[in-house]
């Protein structure tokens, strides 16, 4: 009988294992079938998103996972270890870009809440849009008519407004952190063993993981339920976050099946995708304007001014019968025909002429100095004759012109005494005749030098005339490489994305003291939040280093 009712539980047991690995697979065949059919708008969108991000783009550098390095001879642990990591990693990354587009409408919403009451009613009406600004126009009014007090009302609802965003995108923030620091923790837990054996380790990060989905599904569910009565977004929450769950299986008698765990891991992609999607939804209803939606006052006075413009245009053009937009083309045709030949063409021929012409004017030079010296000797005979006549006695050739000029000056000065005698009989003519040639020898050695001054700086005058076409140039090319640069980001290599870097280690700080500040007060939940955010943080300041790296070639990654 004992034996009888052993077999007996033997058989159930065999039956119920059978029925179990039968339900998991049909239960994974069926969500792989249904999964290709668009059940919904947003499921079709998130399959082709999907599908798009696994072919087309590279995966993004990551915060690099707690695991220790592992070399083994075995393909099958390396093939265990490899798909483990890349399951860890693609659950990271998708964390680390929800919490980034989450952290950015946050971080807009929180600017706003921060503003006065002013900028915050001229956000709810000039900033949402055309609809939005009929609406709160002639909301104003109706409340200016009845109340009196609309501005005020205004106000509460701008707040209002702003509060219930911050709100749910700071309670979704906080989900995601800690998710994203229990997945960490438990790698870290797990490292070595999943490292030295992940045919048996990965099956249990598995189940965990699982677990931390049903976790993160209450605590996202909670917000659908709380929100789904006090929101004022219309549709923003149509239907709940709902996960697959893995099948129970009997870890502790036998190890998982290859293909076991190959349904585990697909479970565990169609759960990130469900949240990439519920997600997607749910944020664009609390994410911030477009740049478009911000600015769209500006764009529609601007369309308005171009539309202005091309009537204009289309009035003085040739087909409103009218020649003024020919002639001012041609006009400006011509003067920048002149500006290009004045402040381009010449001086560069100058510069040019300058350069190849040189010996050719300095030979004209030469010419000319010979010619001063010509003055010069006349200028020499003449006060040597005039002095020797004077004194009567010989002078040197070599006599200074100074002194004998300063005995002519003395024989001068006494012939002024009778001007029209000695003007008519003495010396006084050719007195003055001398100091005409001396005369003449100075204004020439001026010109000569005048002209040596001139030649030496044609080139400095012709590249003076060049300035303004250098200066347009210069300042056309630093407008296309600040266009195609755009480093404003962390990654960049100026001066605001090393302030940005700097912001981020500033943040890496505050967010590990606080931290430590709830980890020493015992608040659990409030430290894997914020131990989710130090590791988003730490993915930002990663993710920027390398950019940086990258693009300035100082480090390959």
């Amino acid at each position: 009988m004992e034996a009888q009712s052993e077999s007996q539980v033997e058989a159930d047991n065999e039956s119920n294992a059978v029925k179990t690995l039968i339900s998991f697979y049909s239960h994974y065949l069926w969500n792989r079938l249904t999964s290709f059919f668009p059940s919904s708008p947003f499921n079709f969108l998130g399959k082709m998103s999907l599908l798009y991000r696994q072919t087309s783009c590279k995966r993004r550098p990551i915060l690099p996972l707690p695991l220790p390095s592992y070399s083994s001879d075995s393909s099958v642990v390396m093939t265990e270890t490899s798909r483990a990591f890349d399951v860890l990693e693609d659950i990271m990354e998708h964390m680390f870009l929800n919490l980034h587009n989450i952290q950015e409408d946050l971080q807009f919403w929180q600017s706003r809440a921060e503003g006065s009451n002013s900028q915050k009613v001229y956000f709810m009406i000039f900033e949402r849009g055309p609809q939005a600004f009929l609406n709160g126009m002639a909301q104003l009014l109706k409340d200016c008519v009845s109340e009196g007090s609309a501005i005020e009302q205004l106000c509460q609802y701008a707040s209002a407004h702003i509060s219930e965003r911050i709100v749910v995108l700071t309670t979704l923030r906080c989900s995601l952190a800690t998710f994203l620091a229990q997945v960490y923790m438990e790698v870290e837990k797990c490292g070595e063993e999943l490292v030295k054996e992940p045919e048996k380790s990965l099956p249990s990060l598995l189940v965990t993981i699982n677990g931390f989905f049903s976790k993160l599904e209450a605590s996202i569910g909670h917000i659908h339920a709380m929100r789904q009565i006090e929101s004022s977004v219309d549709g923003s929450y149509a239907f709940p976050l709902l996960f697959e769950e893995l099948p129970e299986v009997n870890q502790e008698e036998s190890q998982w099946t290859d293909c076991e765990i190959r349904v585990s891991v697909n479970l565990v992609y169609q759960n990130l995708q469900k949240l990439d999607e519920y997600l997607s939804h749910m944020v664009a209803k609390y994410q911030k304007p477009s740049k478009i939606t911000l600015q769209w006052i500006h764009y529609t006075c601007g369309a308005i001014g171009l539309s202005v413009c091309s009537i204009w245009l289309l009035k003085h053009s040739s087909l409103m019968g009218s020649p003024d937009l020919e002639n001012w083309f041609h006009e400006a045709k011509d003067s920048t025909r002149s500006f290009f030949n004045d402040h381009v063409q010449q001086p560069l021929l100058s510069i040019r002429d300058e350069l190849f012409e040189t010996f050719r004017k300095r030979h004209k030079g030469m010419m000319e100095i010979e010619e001063v010296q010509l003055t010069s000797n006349s200028l020499h005979r003449m006060l040597l004759s005039f002095s020797e006549q004077t004194k009567g006695q010989k002078f040197p050739e070599n006599a200074s012109d100074q002194k004998m000029l300063e005995i002519v000056m003395a024989r001068y000065e006494k012939e002024l005494v009778n001007p029209i005698h000695n003007l008519l009989s003495g010396e006084l003519a050719r007195a003055l005749l001398i100091q005409v040639q001396k005369l003449k020898l100075d204004i020439e050695t001026t010109m000569l030098e005048l002209e040596q001054i001139l030649r030496a700086n044609e080139i400095n005058f012709a590249i003076l005339a060049a300035l303004p076409a250098f200066f347009l140039s210069f300042f056309l090319l630093m407008l296309i490489r600040a266009w195609f640069k755009q480093d404003s980001r962390a990654e960049g290599r100026g001066r605001v994305a090393r302030h940005q870097r700097r912001l981020i280690i500033v943040e890496v700080e505050k967010r590990i003291m606080h931290y430590q500040i709830y980890v020493d007060q015992g608040l659990e939940k409030d430290a894997q939040c914020m131990l989710g955010l130090v590791l988003y943080s730490l993915d930002r300041l990663f993710h920027a280093v390398e950019g940086h790296a990258k693009a300035t070639g100082e480090w390959h990654v």
